[in-house]
């Protein structure tokens, strides 16, 4: 048992250790181009989660390999706090993601969200002026809407409303159906433009634009359809956390005993001592 423990223990952190790599050499590979705003935000939480994976994955792979005791206290001490962080963020996704789901507007299969539908904490990450310009940022960078003018040469209405959008496309690109605006292409839509004054149902019938650069980009309706999205990726994100949670504990039990058999061999329990 004893080598048995100390030899995975340095078995799946060598793995872990050889993942972080690409990891590591995909942080590296997003500083040395001059890519996007997105590109250069996911820049430095890239490399420090492959810095940080393979310094920890070092640490207990020297620690039980070796059995350097100090190295496995880190290690012990490290995975302690990462399952308890892990955690913490698991229980916090599903209490903020657990509001808010898109509605099918009669007579189409996209749906369309509200802001009010989500959680306070969700909506004032998006109202915020300086996250929102950064959001949008990435939404022209990824080119959101200009894929579905590209999708929509030669369709008609009828076509469009069949179209499964996905719930950014629908908030950002396109006036929301409340306003009654009618499709001519997918950066036109025919109809009056209401003035702010008496566009109390839905300020985003004011704020919508034909303009490429413009479009919904400021309406409410945008940023829920980026809360949309989020929420669906939040709720994959926290349930492979839980698979994850569960390997790091079993990981730390198996380091728990590897750590123990170090100690007994450096003090032996002799029969009739303590």
């Amino acid at each position: 048992m004893p080598r048995m423990s100390n030899s995975l223990v340095g078995v799946v952190n060598f793995v872990v250790f050889l993942l972080s790599i690409p990891i590591l050499g995909s942080g590296i590979w997003l500083a040395t181009r001059h890519g996007t705003y997105c590109e250069k935000f996911l820049q430095g939480p890239v490399t420090i989660i492959g810095v940080f994976i393979m310094a920890v994955s070092l640490a207990g792979f020297i620690g039980a390999c070796f059995r350097v005791s100090w190295l496995l206290w880190i290690y012990l001490f490290v995975m302690f706090l990462l399952i308890i962080l892990l955690f913490c963020f698991t229980a916090f996704a599903f209490v903020v993601t657990n509001k808010g789901a898109g509605q099918l507007a009669s007579g189409k299969v996209f749906k369309e969200n509200h802001l009010g539908y989500y959680s306070l904490w969700l909506q004032k990450r998006v109202q915020n002026a300086d996250n929102w310009r950064k959001i949008q940022s990435c939404i022209r960078d990824a080119e959101v809407c200009k894929s579905v003018g590209r999708d929509d040469v030669n369709r008609v209405a009828a076509d469009f409303y069949q179209r499964n959008l996905s719930p950014i496309q629908s908030g950002c690109c396109k006036p929301p159906n409340s306003c009654g605006y009618v499709y001519g292409n997918a950066s036109y839509w025919q109809g009056v433009k209401p003035p702010p004054a008496s566009d109390t149902s839905d300020g985003d019938c004011s704020t919508w634009s034909d303009e490429q650069d413009e479009l919904c980009y400021e309406c409410d309706s945008c940023k829920a359809g980026v809360l949309a999205s989020a929420k669906h990726d939040w709720r994959k994100v926290a349930a492979l956390n839980i698979v994850i949670l569960i390997f790091l504990l079993l990981v730390y039990s198996v380091g728990c005993c590897a750590f123990r058999n170090k100690r007994n061999s450096v003090y032996p329990r002799y029969k009739g001592y303590p």
